[in-house]
Formats: structure tokens, sequence, C-alpha cells
């Protein structure tokens, strides 16, 4: 796959979001009439759209009967010892950041907790936190891996 596309609200937020999770930014341009990049990070690519007049986006992750995209997974198997600790680091990391820039910045949004799921023959811990236009992500750490 080339890349996942995410509209936002807010370019600017969004770069700082992403950046936080290990994204940089790769290509700045314009698609029409709006500001867009290309973002590198956690083994792959995504692609920031900002959209001018922007609706809310529809709850994904509390809606039961949503039906459509639902969220980005990314794979932390080689890049943590264990999920919780990664994300209280990065629950901290977000919070330093708020501090030197509030309007930039927010504190991270946690939607599950870390949590262990059997998937096939394999254990995984699992969490999901929202980004700057509460569109859900997902950090998924494999335990059969030795």
């Amino acid at each position: 796959m080339h890349h996942a596309s995410i509209r936002t609200a807010d370019i600017h937020q969004a770069i700082a979001f992403y950046e936080q999770l290990g994204f940089n930014v790769c290509e700045r341009f314009t698609t029409g009439y709006t500001l867009a990049c290309w973002m590198e990070g956690l083994g792959g690519r995504i692609e920031l759209i900002q959209i001018p007049e922007p609706k809310p986006a529809a709850d994904a992750f509390a809606d039961e009967h949503y039906v459509g995209y639902y969220h980005l997974s990314f794979d932390i198997t080689e890049l943590a010892s264990d999920l919780p600790n990664w994300l209280n680091n990065l629950k901290e990391k977000f919070a330093a950041a708020s501090l030197k820039q509030p309007k930039v910045v927010q504190p991270l949004k946690v939607l599950l907790e870390p949590t262990q799921q059997q998937i096939g023959s394999c254990i995984y811990e699992v969490a999901f936190i929202a980004d700057t236009d509460n569109l859900p992500l997902e950090f998924i750490r494999n335990l059969t891996i030795k």
C-alpha cells in the first residue's frame, strides 16, 4: 500500500500529533485548493489533507452500527517491549508537548487502555487512541513472537 489518507480539520495540529507518534513530513503539497502532506513513520505512510469548513467525523469507535473505514493499525512489536509502558510513555510525551504548545498539541486521548486479545493462535496486546479529529488509531503488539 502506498499510503492511507486522512482528512483533517487542522493540518498543523494533525502534523504535530503524528510527529509525537514518530512520523516525519516527507512531502508538502497542495491538492486543488487545500494543504496536504505525506508523513512517514511506524512502518508506513499517511497523507494528511486539510478540509476547509470541516464537519465532525462519525464516531467510528463508539457507534457499534457505524459502517465504513474503522481505524489504522500500527504494529509496535519490534518497537516496544510491552504496550502498557509504551502507551504510558506516549501519554507523558503528549502531556509535555501540550504544556509547551497548548494551541497545537493536546493531551493524548486513549479510547481503549491496553488489553490482550487472541486472534487465531496469537495473543496480542491492543490499545486505541484518538487523533486530533477523533479518528481511532490502534496499536498492536504480538506477544507470541519470540
